[in-house]
């Protein structure tokens, strides 16, 4: 089979006299290497864009982590400074992508901003600097100028039984790496817990009922693809729920023809 098309989603980035829409390199390398998919870079035009049309065109949807945050204010806070940056571009493409792939059953994976999207688009809410809360850790990643020091494996995530993650990686203890400062407070009433962190921080959701995979984590499997074994398997997961899903709409297709 053809690869398939997966949606990617965008930050907006002014540098070089320009504004950029772009998605870093690791989850475009991971798309490809760990997920056998083709990544599409999706433009944060907001309602600007056609989502029906997109979604009839790919076969999953893929939601990147982000130095931004989700603004506050779509879900009842008040946006401030110390909790950005934020961009408001992106939130208004993310949130209806997310709603319609979902409603459509089109495999959706949702990657640290993008767990947080995912629950504030289906009606949750945002803890800010968790790492300020009585018993919370911190999240953090590691004070350093190397990148696989602050992206290192170094947290522990238990997977709840009969979960989606379950199948993916039985119910247990995983190691992840940890790199966020925000996470999920109000969960969103469609979504349920797949994984959380020794102090209770949830770290994975899965859409309830969903007619495809539908997961999101708050950690960055797309780091370490290459090497480890669970970030291997997560975006393994995805990308078979991918290509069943091209599967499917084919024969539809050549069904209706």
């Amino acid at each position: 089979m053809h690869q398939p098309l997966v949606a990617v989603s965008t930050d907006v980035r002014q540098f070089e006299n320009y504004t950029w829409h772009a998605a870093p390199q690791q989850y475009l390398e991971a798309a490809i290497s760990g997920a056998g998919v083709l990544p599409l870079l999706v433009p944060s035009f907001g309602d600007r864009l056609d989502f029906d049309e997109l979604l009839s065109s790919v076969d999953g949807v893929m939601l990147t982590g982000s130095k931004s945050n989700v603004d506050p204010r779509l879900y009842g806070e008040e946006a401030t400074e110390a909790n950005g940056p934020y961009d408001p571009a992106r939130d208004s493409t993310t949130m209806p992508l997310i709603r319609r792939a979902i409603e459509r059953g089109v495999p959706l994976l949702a990657i640290c901003r993008g767990i947080q999207e995912l629950n504030v688009a289906l009606g949750g809410s945002l803890a800010t600097e968790i790492q300020e809360r009585e018993g919370s850790m911190d999240h953090r990643a590691p004070v350093s100028d190397i990148q696989d020091e602050r992206f290192a494996i170094r947290q522990t995530v238990t997977i709840k039984p009969g979960s989606c993650l379950a199948g993916v990686f039985g119910p247990g203890d995983i190691m992840v790496n940890s790199v966020h400062r925000q996470a999920v407070e109000r969960l969103g009433p469609k979504l349920q817990v797949e994984a959380v962190a020794p102090d209770g921080t949830v770290e994975a959701v899965s859409v309830r009922d969903s007619r495809a995979f539908a997961v999101g984590v708050q950690w960055h499997p797309e780091y370490w693809v290459g090497t480890d074994d669970v970030s291997q398997r997560i975006f393994k997961a995805f990308g078979d729920a991918v290509r069943a899903h091209a599967v499917a709409r084919h024969a539809a297709r050549t069904a209706a023809e």
